[in-house]
């Protein structure tokens, strides 16, 4: 049985975030990750060819991208794709769900990949496809492609499956009739499930329902309003002074910073640089106000618009940031922000 993985620039040995516009190509043998992979299939599945390309390209040119590679696929034989793992890395997540979405579609093969629950593809594609519940970084590369190789050689050899929360991937919102051994009549199952409750005693649902959490809408600021009130700037692209002085880390953040721009009309080149590690910085270094527009929310002031722009600015970095440290930053930021009286934000991102 064959196999063929697919990794961004940065796990197919390219290079780091300077060749993240890197085309697609495909290589015979193993390559990066894919020695690892091959390792954990042994010698029951060979990993016949590598597939990368990087992050920028398959995130702003997406069709052309996975159109090219499954060009390179065409002529390919493989019983199973694999691709990442992709851990948190966000751009390479959604690439690893989009090539993987394809690749089924088209093929009709198995396809399997991993990321970390933080991923944003995994809300993407969990109910596509199985992707495995990942690390947060490298340092989970074994035990992730591990995992990925034995689901696959599960699959391959037409063994029982077990539910997504025993084989460790992301549910799916599949159901499946399983019949217990011995049988239990669902009277008896609910029954013992309610007395559990009523005990305080832990018990396991078989209908599962995701939780939701959901903002409300703000109430809506008519024009007049806005003409008469100042409106703050937040952004989770990384624009900091030179230096950054905050020490604000480039992913994954666990701070914030607010900058005084009160008696700025711009973010000039050279005083304010982006220290985001997801994206290409030059655009926003060579002029800062792409990702902190106060040169746009100036004119606005002038023509009226607005009554003014707050005096600080708040800057963090999204990439990687768990759902649980931007929950507690945001709420930090927004606290200050409605104590001195602000109602209105913008917040810019990448």
């Amino acid at each position: 049985m064959k196999a063929i993985l697919y990794l961004n620039q940065f796990f197919g040995q390219i290079g780091g975030e300077e060749l993240a516009d890197h085309e697609p190509e495909i290589r015979e043998g193993c390559v990066g990750p894919a020695l690892a992979l091959q390792a954990a299939l042994g010698d029951q599945v060979t990993v016949t060819h590598t597939v990368i390309c990087g992050d920028n390209f398959m995130g702003s040119r997406t069709e052309e991208g996975i159109d090219r590679i499954l060009g390179f696929l065409n002529d390919k034989e493989f019983d199973i794709f694999f691709a990442g793992p992709a851990f948190r890395a966000g751009r390479y997540g959604a690439a690893c769900g989009h090539i993987c979405n394809a690749v089924q579609n088209k093929f009709g093969v198995p396809v399997l990949t991993s990321m970390n629950e933080e991923n944003p593809g995994v809300e993407m594609y969990r109910s596509k496809m199985v992707i495995f519940k990942g690390g947060a970084s490298a340092a989970a590369m074994k035990k992730d492609v591990q995992a990925m190789a034995k689901y696959g050689l599960k699959l391959l050899k037409g063994e029982k499956l077990l539910p997504a929360v025993v084989e460790g991937y992301f549910g799916r919102g599949i159901r499946d009739m399983i019949w217990l051994d011995p049988p239990v009549k669902a009277a008896d199952r609910a029954i013992d499930m309610l007395l559990k409750k009523v005990r305080g005693e832990a018990y396991q649902t078989e209908l599962p329902i995701p939780k939701s959490d959901r903002a409300p809408i703000a109430t809506a600021i008519t024009p007049e309003e806005l003409s008469k009130m100042e409106v703050a700037l937040v952004t989770s692209g990384g624009i900091v002074p030179v230096g950054n002085p905050d020490r604000i880390q480039s992913a994954s953040a666990t701070k914030w910073g607010k900058y005084d721009v009160s008696m700025l009309e711009n973010l000039q080149k050279g005083e304010y640089m982006t220290i985001h590690a997801g994206f290409d910085p030059a655009a926003a270094n060579n002029d800062p106000d792409v990702i902190v527009p106060l040169d746009a929310m100036r004119a606005y002031q002038k023509e009226g618009k607005i009554g003014g722009v707050y005096k600080f600015f708040y800057s963090t970095v999204g990439t990687g940031t768990t759902q649980a440290e931007a929950a507690r930053m945001g709420r930090e930021i927004a606290e200050e922000l409605l104590k001195d009286g602000i109602r209105a934000a913008i917040l810019t991102s990448t």
